[in-house]
């Protein structure tokens, strides 16, 4: 019954494995990469927020600074 599972004597094609182990290592280095985009996009997002509250500042309508 095993061996009809497997489809052959001698157990996973080494071939098989080696797709296997590629693709994890994709799967890796994907998700890595969308750590590293992820943490772009917030510093991005954090700028672009920090900008607007900047321009939303009136400088010639401020306040004189207490002497």
């Amino acid at each position: 019954m095993a061996k009809a599972l497997l489809g052959y004597v001698g157990g996973s094609d080494p071939r098989l494995l080696a797709e296997m182990r590629r693709l994890q290592q994709r799967v890796q280095e994907l998700e890595s990469e969308l750590v590293r985009i992820q943490a772009e996009n917030d510093a991005l997002a954090a700028a672009a927020s920090h900008d607007r509250i900047m321009e939303s500042i009136d400088a010639h309508q401020a306040e004189p600074a207490l002497t």
